[in-house]
């Protein structure tokens, strides 16, 4: 493990001041919350800041519900998220997903900001063994193209990254089209999640829009009518415990007629950063929910998909689980 200095500053504005970063492997000095990621890029030398600066005890916890949306402060808890009754009931889609990520034990400890936050779980970046990945070491390469890319995004890459997003939560707050809260040196500020996130290109190293000394603060969700009914659906290689292959959020409201009035679908592991399907959710609108009509909607998500031999199958996967996930959204009371 590289060696680093750890600065515990007593309030937020005095962590601010020291002009860390999140979410990059050139930045001197990293901010660290829940630290379940981290700590494990850490042990691998797979992040080697100088310095570390600690948000704990910084930054707001509350979970709050009123008939604007949901405010979820950044060191809310993974685990106290997932287990909030009115969360489970009006936003269905953030509790599965929140449920479906890591283990009780990492859910406990990882917060809601850091989740947002964290790193793409492709082994030619997390094995230092491997000299090749533009998002570890900037202009080295990418292994995983002509590699093993089964794990890797078949949306938003090109020829210096197709890493995929990892995070499970990110995928459902996209669905609903939910913002950050921001806060740095500068005062604060309001993103779409949509944004918050950053293409490869060709800095891929660079994953997001956050500026050094900036930190996330909240994550708000607008209350929408098809909070309620919105599901996750997670496809992976083992039951717990595991990234997706491919997963979908579909949020729906529905028509007395039964049809759909309105979608919103996003997908995750599949693309380099959370994925929103507005074409997608064009075709739905006006729908039924016959099995045929999604399929025909779905196909729309293949649209620019490009695979790498082995990660092929996903895009096929992905229309798939889009349909199934919308199925169980429409059969929600």
């Amino acid at each position: 493990m590289h060696p680093f200095s750890l600065e515990r500053p007593r309030d937020l504005s005095a962590a601010l001041a020291l002009r860390a970063q999140a979410g990059r492997n050139d930045a001197p000095a990293e901010y660290i919350a829940g630290g379940t990621d981290m700590v494990q890029l850490l042990q691998e030398n797979v992040r080697r800041p100088d310095r570390l600066v600690s948000l704990a005890g910084l930054l707001d916890n509350r979970i709050e519900l009123t008939t604007q949306g949901l405010r979820l402060g950044a060191a809310a808890t993974m685990a106290e998220v997932a287990a909030h009754p009115e969360v489970a009931v009006q936003f269905p889609v953030i509790a599965e997903a929140l449920l479906n990520s890591a283990s009780p034990q990492v859910r406990n400890q990882a917060t809601m900001g850091g989740n947002l936050l964290q790193r793409t779980r492709c082994p030619y970046f997390r094995d230092t063994g491997y000299s090749a990945c533009n998002k570890r070491t900037p202009g080295s390469g990418c292994a995983a193209i002509d590699g093993e890319n089964r794990w890797h995004a078949v949306l938003g890459g090109g020829e210096h990254c197709i890493a995929a997003h990892a995070s499970d939560l990110a995928v459902a707050l996209v669905a609903l089209d939910a913002v950050v809260q921001v806060r740095g040196r500068q005062g604060e500020r309001t993103l779409a999640l949509t944004e918050l996130h950053r293409l490869p290109g060709t800095t891929p190293h660079l994953e997001t829009v956050l500026q050094p000394s900036e930190v996330i603060t909240a994550i708000v969700v607008p209350a929408h009518p098809v909070a309620r009914r919105s599901h996750y659906l997670k496809i992976r290689d083992r039951a717990s415990f595991e990234f997706a292959v491919v997963s979908a959020a579909v949020a729906l409201e529905l028509q007395g007629d039964g049809r759909i009035r309105q979608a919103r679908v996003a997908l995750g592991g599949v693309g380099t950063k959370p994925w929103r399907l507005p074409r997608v959710e064009a075709a739905l609108a006006g729908s039924s929910l016959a099995p045929e009509a999604l399929r025909q909607a779905a196909s729309i998500a293949a649209q620019g998909a490009q695979g790498r031999g082995h990660n092929d199958f996903k895009i096929e996967l992905m229309q798939r689980a889009i349909v199934r996930a919308a199925e169980t959204a429409g059969a929600r009371a």
